[in-house]
């Protein structure tokens, strides 16, 4: 909308001492739309982000858990190991 707003103004404006805008002009312009497929996949993201930054039960508890379970994971790995059986050369 920037780009071409600027160009139709300049086409239209009345050039005096003071270059003026008047309404007439304003109403006329057609503003440019993305379209309606890409205006709800917007959506959808925007939607997706608020739920997981507002949503207590969602949000950071989730992660929270999520972490937890990994490190849970990662240690009882690193804890589980075979033990060598060590003979006993008496």
């Amino acid at each position: 909308m920037k780009a071409k707003f600027y160009k139709y103004i300049m086409e239209r404006s009345f050039n005096s001492s003071v270059t003026s805008i008047r309404k007439p002009m304003l109403n006329e312009f057609a503003v440019p739309m993305i379209p309606l497929e890409i205006q709800q996949k917007i959506v959808e993201i925007l939607d997706k982000f608020e739920k997981l930054t507002n949503d207590i039960s969602e949000g950071l508890p989730a992660e929270i858990e999520a972490r937890q379970k990994q490190y849970e994971y990662y240690r009882d790995k690193l804890l589980n190991f075979k033990e060598l059986k060590v003979e006993n050369k008496e």
